[in-house]
């Protein structure tokens, strides 16, 4: 990625500091960049929520967070950490900024000059626009940036609004649209494996690979977000975000270089050439008892579970099918991208199935898989599938860090790689249309499945590698 110099003095405003995505992603994430020191010299971060704790009571939250979810306090300079530790309460509008203004003011007094200022939006996306005006109306606009979380909108028609209102505060180097799969260890090595081993450059183009499956099966239920999930569903909770911007990392053209500009050229250049989901070529699915959990209305048709076939209309990738899986409560939890590649002609016959397979394994510090077709040891040539494999964090001085890690840290050096243009969303948006103006009613399956059988049909004639 593009190298960029060391953040100067920096008050990092978390909204929505004392919900779950805070407490899950944000918070934990801060922590280890104080862990590695790679946070500023001087740096503050001021939580802000419509609640009026006390800069202790933050304190003793964030402890609480961190002892949950980790790193422990125990296991990081808890202490002068701590200190830089604030809180502004009564909530943030255009009419009334709450005590915010107050408590950077007392920021900008502590820390000395002006201050870089990130905005962090860890709040539900109906709250983005309202939150990125009440910033313009109290100037806390110019010169900051701004993060905001997946996703963009929950339409064409929302994300169109949306970006208008953002433009209209913003300019667009100041705006950091979050996706979290773009910060895995893995993800980013498609670059490096692609584009630095002739091996692999030599056979990214349909005339090589007959398949592409990027699967994000799920064990875990919605626990505690009910209210999100049931607003938002799989499809923009995952496909259009996640699984939609990891096919572009697949099937990008060779940017210029891996500078910011010319890598998200690349990337929202061949989210230009997906073409519009067809309603024949998705499955949503539901898991049997979902109406059931709290926070679930009775009749809800929100959808669990999407598989879809993306087809990409370019010279490189034409006629080779994307599948893209994702759902909750199925039989494991996988990151997978798995590129098959279509048999070679030549004299060997009976060679086995989905012989020839390069995965990558998105999970934790990520994987680079290849299955090959060897002779199997023996008088006979009796052909077999070996796997083998190169797990990241194994190579010398690996220090992978977790995606959130990875993106704040971009964001606080200004490094705008690996987060997501409008003009790539806007794609996005016009490829998933029939799945938000008129989506199939979604198929029940029995949790701890592999999800609705029909889906089975779309990965056809190579089937799902995971589940078979």
């Amino acid at each position: 990625m593009a190298a960029t110099s060391g953040p100067g003095p920096t008050v990092f405003v978390l909204f929505g500091a004392t919900g779950d995505l805070a407490k899950r992603m944000v918070l934990p994430a801060f922590y280890r960049l104080a862990i590695e020191g790679l946070l500023p010299k001087d740096w503050l971060l001021v939580g802000n929520g419509r609640g009026d704790l006390s800069h202790f009571d933050f304190r003793d939250h964030v402890h609480d967070v961190l002892s949950q979810f980790g790193p422990k306090p125990e296991d990081g300079p808890w202490q002068t950490f701590s200190e830089r530790l604030c809180f502004a309460g009564g909530g943030f509008q255009t009419s009334d900024p709450g005590s915010l203004l107050d408590v950077l003011q007392e920021a900008e007094e502590r820390l000395g000059g002006r201050p870089q200022l990130i905005h962090y939006l860890a709040v539900p996306p109906v709250a983005f626009a309202g939150l990125t005006e009440a910033l313009g109306e109290h100037g806390l606009a110019k010169g900051s940036r701004v993060v905001y979380e997946k996703p963009f909108g929950t339409s064409a028609e929302d994300f169109r609004k949306l970006d208008a209102v953002v433009h209209g505060v913003l300019d667009e180097d100041q705006v950091f649209r979050i996706d979290h799969f773009l910060g895995k260890e893995a993800t980013q090595n498609l670059h490096v494996l692609r584009f630095a081993n002739g091996l692999f450059d030599a056979v990214w183009d349909c005339d090589r690979i007959r398949a592409v499956q990027i699967d994000v099966p799920e064990k875990l239920g919605i626990t505690d977000r009910a209210q999100f999930y049931d607003a938002t569903g799989a499809v923009l909770d995952m496909l259009v975000t996640h699984l939609f911007q990891v096919a572009a990392e697949v099937a990008m053209e060779k940017p210029a270089s891996l500078k910011a500009a010319d890598l998200q050229a690349a990337r929202e250049e061949v989210i230009g050439c997906f073409r519009p989901l067809d309603p024949d070529d998705v499955v949503l699915g539901q898991f049997e008892g979902y109406r059931d959990v709290d926070g679930v209305a009775d009749d809800s048709t929100r959808d669990t579970y999407v598989a879809a076939r993306l087809w990409i209309d370019n010279d490189r990738w034409r006629g080779v099918p994307f599948l893209l899986r994702t759902g909750k409560r199925l039989a494991a939890s996988k990151q997978t991208v798995s590129l098959i590649l279509r048999e070679p002609t030549g004299p060997l016959a009976d060679v086995p199935k989905n012989g020839n397979v390069l995965r990558l394994d998105l999970s934790g510090s990520g994987a680079i898989d290849l299955r090959l077709v060897a002779k199997r040891p023996g008088p006979s040539l009796d052909l077999e599938v070996a796997d083998i494999g190169l797990a990241l964090d194994a190579l010398p001085d690996g220090d992978p860090l977790p995606p959130y890690v990875r993106l704040i840290n971009d964001v606080l050096v200004g490094d705008r790689s690996l987060f997501t243009r409008p003009d790539g969303l806007a794609s996005v948006w016009k490829a998933a249309e029939c799945l938000l103006s008129d989506p199939p009613a979604p198929r029940p399956y029995a949790p701890g499945s592999w999800g609705p059988a029909e889906a089975v049909e779309l990965a056809a004639p190579d089937g799902w590698l995971l589940g078979q």
